[in-house]
């Protein structure tokens, strides 16, 4: 080893004799002038608004009606159908919208399109059914009686297969919504690719079936009836999801499989646009986002692609989700992709055995939708671990090479590096954590969410803390540290070194622990050991500062790449922070995400600015920056978080009236009054100083000590779940529901000498919610629900909550509930029974329109009569 040492010392002698020392006048003429930052900072910041979020937002061309014979989706003539369709205005459970007029339309269109097709190919079957039944869904019971679906089946005619493919979206709506994207534009591309492949020369292997589903909005109840009861559902063995959490742009890939990741093999190789990323599977399945879909019923039963809109997800469920928003270019990219995937799976043999293709979980991402990477999770370890491995062989040997040419000991150098790996950790947990601690100051000073409606606010505000925290450390260190034996080169080099094996550590960590999504730290390591052995090829490692120049040129990609990733989640995740409820402070998610986005795009590119002769200038101006993002966004309007029309303020309150009978039938309690549900962290303080009268509105907390479910008509279970944040404003004038509700009891049965049977008679509305809270001392034995809800019953001090909806009847709910009571007393009062009825849609008495009127421009109201009724049996 020594020998080689000095071998490769006299050899290099000539040629590195001129390398800056440490502490030497030599060091700052090496550098670059100060001013060379701003042309730095430049490049990267025109690479990303120049190149990333374009081509985030790029679209295809828009056909039209002049292309129908290249059998090709035709945006134009889906935009007619939209058009129609979301004319028809709010389409909730239950109503005649929904279960009448959308009805009546949808199935005009593929009476239409099965009289259109090419009948000599193709047989079509047209179902209209109803399904009832019942499942357990977070910490409630959900029960529905005749909700409506439309099921199409297109099967060729030399088909002998019985593997179907299912094609799904949903019709109906949330309360105040046209639903233009959610979810009438998949609505409307599933005609469109049914309307085209019926119409097209060519056959396919496996019958499609194309759900058209009538009740999604709560909580899934058409597709649960389907798959678990129509006759085609047996055959079905794979499925194509499509949803929406936005509008307007392209549709992500939102989960795969599970399991089955030849999926994504078709997903890559038939979808003309593909988007989509295993970093958004795994975040969602988390249940960290507020959302959910029909996916969530189908995976329990069968495999799939699920496919979202997402962009502009300030205009979800609300009445603002309108045509308008919504380009032909962005149904021509939606279409293009499902039909191609459709006609694909249509013919995958992979459907004729399931269980034989059952390949595991996949790893897939796309570059900027130009292309597409996918593959086996098992082949993502591999690589990670690889990339991983080889970053700590190439570092060592960087370190050998170092130590031979400065003639010094490897031990020497690494004594070094482990001092740099200390520092460059410590800026990478600043980096980290600086944003987030920036979040929650601004929390604790009531100023969250103030980047809602100015996304440029977060460079300031947690872009540039990360910065801060990536460099300064290491900075002041090199601005204090002084050693004659290792190169100015050689130093920096060892901080990025320090940079690799962390990223490297992590990468053995996460990918161990079984996170597909690791290779967002794999690819930024990935093209830093490239130009590292490059370098180390072609002697540049050795030649001053000269190595930095490729590795400037192999950080594009990861940095395009990063901040892509990074801008796409900012994109998804910042509307989601306004109807994320209250309880927590979701702006320190967004700024986490900011912080690993920044020091995945910019980490080994942060420590350069020690080529600069004045590095410290780059920190107090990002310090500026910070300073001046702050005042903005507490200070100026530009901090306000809501903007009419474009990002609104969620405004969801139901106008209440509750009445409590007592155990002789007597009315112990009537009052009237607004419960609101807040759905963003400033909750009502907004609203303070605006025309808004919220005199007397007060916590219900103390209520939900003292009451079962705070006495409240909690309408789902985000009411549930929100309940300690909710506020009550007392109203003196008594709210007049527009219907009523009515819980009989038929029956008292004395089944034995300690339980008692009710039975009972349920009307009303199509949303209803029953609360059932024994006392004490008795139990529910059994009842009519779910035998396993009463095993596992919700978490104290919640009650037994079942969530009623009708869709197209309204015949009466009959159920029972048998009570046990261990010392035989069954004379007694022995449960409470709430029964909480939605008159959603209707407006209220001209009180209650005064107080939806009187709400700022920029507020989005969600309001309905509610009547809850307490009993005891």
């Amino acid at each position: 080893m020594c020998d080689k040492e000095k071998l490769i010392c006299n050899e290099s002698g000539n040629r590195f004799e001129h390398k800056p020392k440490c502490g030497t006048k030599n060091e700052d003429s090496a550098k670059l002038p100060w001013y060379y930052a701003g042309g730095f900072i430049l490049f990267w910041g025109l690479l990303f608004f120049a190149v990333v979020i374009p081509y985030l937002y790029r679209l295809p061309t828009a056909l039209t009606m002049e292309d129908v014979k290249s059998h090709e989706f035709i945006a134009e003539r889906a935009y007619k159908n939209l058009y129609y369709l979301s004319n028809i205005g709010t389409k909730m459970v239950g109503s005649k919208k929904n279960e009448i007029d959308t009805v009546q339309y949808l199935l005009k269109e593929l009476n239409q399109i099965k009289q259109d097709s090419l009948k000599d190919y193709f047989d079509i079957e047209i179902d209209l059914s109803e399904v009832s039944g019942q499942f357990k869904y977070e910490d409630l019971i959900i029960v529905y009686q005749q909700v409506q679906n439309i099921v199409v089946k297109i099967t060729s005619k030399n088909s002998t297969s019985d593997a179907y493919l299912l094609v799904n979206s949903h019709f109906d709506s949330k309360p105040e919504t046209p639903s233009a994207g959610d979810a009438g534009f998949m609505i409307v591309t599933m005609l469109e690719v049914l309307r085209t492949m019926a119409a097209t020369e060519q056959s396919f292997q496996h019958p499609i079936v194309f759900l058209f589903n009538g009740a999604e909005e709560s909580s899934m109840l058409a597709s649960h009836g389907f798959i678990n009861q129509h006759k085609w559902a047996p055959n079905i063995k794979a499925v194509v999801n499509l949803d929406a959490a936005g509008s307007g742009g392209r549709e992500l890939l939102a989960q795969t499989g599970p399991n089955y990741s030849w999926l994504v093999d078709y997903y890559n190789k038939y979808a003309k646009h593909p988007f989509g990323t295993t970093l958004n599977e795994e975040i969602y399945q988390t249940g960290a986002l507020p959302s959910d879909s029909d996916f969530t019923i189908f995976k329990d039963h069968i495999p799939g692609l699920d496919l979202a809109q997402a962009i502009n997800g300030f205009i979800y469920h609300t009445k603002y989700d309108l045509i308008d928003v919504i380009p032909q270019e962005s149904l021509q990219n939606t279409g293009d992709n499902v039909l191609g995937i459709v006609r694909a799976l249509s013919n995958a043999t992979e459907l004729e055995d399931m269980e034989a293709h059952r390949t595991g979980q996949a790893v897939y991402y796309d570059f900027l939708g130009l292309f597409f990477i996918t593959y086996t999770a098992d082949t993502g370890s591999v690589i990670n671990f690889t990339v991983a491995g080889a970053t700590l062989l190439f570092v060592f040997i960087s370190m050998w090479r170092m130590a031979a040419v400065s003639n010094v000991s490897i031990c020497h150098v690494i004594r070094w590096f482990i001092l740099v790996l200390i520092i460059q950790s410590i800026c990478f947990v600043l980096g980290l954590v600086l944003p987030i601690v920036v979040a929650f100051v601004m929390d604790k000073m009531g100023l969250s969410l103030t980047f809602f409606s100015t996304p440029i606010l977060m460079i300031g505000l947690y872009v540039c803390p990360s910065l801060i925290g990536l460099s300064l450390p290491l900075t002041v260190y090199y601005s204090i540290q002084c050693h004659n034996k290792i190169s100015c080169g050689y130093h920096l080099q060892l901080a990025l070194h320090a940079q690799a094996v962390i990223l490297a550590v992590l990468i053995i960590c996460l990918t161990s622990f079984g996170l597909r999504s690791t290779y967002i730290l794999m690819i930024p390591l990935l093209f830093y050991v490239i130009p590292l052995v490059l370098n180390l090829l072609i002697t540049l490692h050795d030649r001053g500062y000269a190595w930095t120049g490729l590795l400037k040129i192999c950080q594009i990609v990861p940095f395009v790449y990063s901040s892509y990733i990074f801008y796409l989640f900012i994109v998804v995740l910042v509307p989601m922070t306004g109807r994320s409820g209250s309880a927590s402070n979701k702006d320190a998610f967004v700024a986490a995400l900011c912080a690993l986005g920044t020091i995945l795009s910019l980490g080994f590119l942060v420590p350069l600015i020690n080529t600069l002769r004045r590095p410290s200038l780059v920190i107090f101006t990002l310090i500026a920056i910070t300073f001046i993002s702050i005042y903005l966004a507490s200070s100026t309007q530009l901090g306000f978080p809501y903007r009419a029309k474009t990002n609104g303020q969620r405004i969801a309150y139901l106008q209440v009236r509750n009445k409590f009978y007592e155990f002789d039938g007597t009315l112990s309690k009537d009052e009237s009054g607004y419960l609101f549900s807040f759905q963003d962290r400033r909750k009502e303080s907004l609203l303070l100083g605006t025309n808004v009268d919220l005199t007397g509105l007060t916590s219900i907390k103390s209520r939900c000590d003292k009451h079962m479910m705070c006495g409240m008509p909690l309408y789902d279970f985000r009411y549930v779940q929100n309940r300690l944040q909710s506020k009550w404003l007392p109203r003196s004038e008594p709210i007049e529901p527009p219907g009523t509700a009515s819980l009989k009891m038929l029956n008292k049965t004395y089944l034995n000498s300690t339980t008692v049977r009710f039975d009972f008679s349920l009307t009303g509305p199509p949303q209803m919610s029953l609360f059932f809270e024994p006392n004490e001392d008795v139990t529910i034995s059994n009842w009519s629900f779910l035998e396993s809800y009463l095993q596992k019953p919700p978490p104290f001090p919640l009650s037994y909550h079942i969530f009623i909806n009708y869709g197209i009847g309204n015949s009466p709910l009959k159920f029972f509930v048998d009570l046990t009571k261990q010392n035989g007393n069954l004379k007694v009062s022995l449960l409470q029974v709430g029964v909480s009825a939605h008159f959603v849609g209707a407006k209220g008495d001209a009180s209650s329109e005064k107080l939806a009127a009187s709400f700022p421009s920029y507020s989005i109201v969600a309001t309905w009569p509610s009547l809850y009724q307490r009993y005891i049996f």
